[in-house]
């Protein structure tokens, strides 16, 4: 049985993409010079931070963190798009395929891309991987830095409904925190392989001085 810990799952820095409000998901985009600038380092100070392989993320761990190593969780990156990938919503308004997705909830699959169902999965069985290394190397707190998807792929699969906090109310999309914002969060015990239940803990803001 493994101890219960502490887990930080952080969202990146702002993007230019997303100030153009276009999917990025596995796109490689870095932090535009005002996701950089208004992000700060952080107060904890981890030896080893868990981050999606898109530079986004490890750009955002290396100034929040930038004593720790970086260890790449392959599965840990954002939604794949397909087709959708660096498109706005307004230059897809007449693109039949893209219409069909959002009148379908966004969870089917994209074209050339993942399902709501396929991406969770995913990012499940990564967390899991990160869980088994954290619980091999003694780290605790968990830090990971990942992607907006990655908050409410997991979130929406494991946190605990019974936390008092009405999560279990939350829709999906309710979970994703801004750019540069996290969740503390808190596992029971759990057996190695499985998956634990996820108490909130409270928010945290890097954008500025904790």
């Amino acid at each position: 049985m493994s101890s219960a810990k502490t887990v930080y799952l952080i969202r990146h820095g702002r993007t230019a993409l997303q100030a153009e409000k276009r999917y990025q998901g596995i796109t490689d985009a870095p932090l535009s010079a005002e996701g950089r600038a208004e992000l700060t380092r952080a107060k904890i100070r981890p030896a080893r931070v868990y981050v999606s392989p898109l530079c986004r993320a490890r750009e955002t761990a290396s100034i929040l963190f930038p004593q720790a190593d970086q260890i790449v969780v392959p599965d840990l990156h954002e939604m794949d798009f397909g087709a959708f990938e660096g498109r706005n919503y307004m230059e897809m308004e007449n693109d039949p395929d893209y219409r069909a997705w959002v009148d379908g909830l966004c969870l089917g699959p994209c074209p050339g891309g993942e399902s709501r169902d396929q991406y969770c999965d995913r990012v499940c069985r990564a967390f899991g991987e990160v869980l088994s290394l954290a619980e091999k190397e003694g780290d605790d707190p968990v830090v990971i830095v990942a992607h907006g998807g990655t908050q409410m792929a997991l979130l929406d699969r494991l946190v605990r409904t019974d936390s008092g906090a009405g999560e279990n109310s939350f829709s999906y999309y309710s979970w994703q925190l801004p750019s540069g914002h996290g969740y503390l969060l808190e596992t029971g015990p759990f057996r190695p392989g499985d998956l634990p239940n996820l108490r909130i803990l409270e928010k945290r803001d890097f954008t500025k001085a904790e």
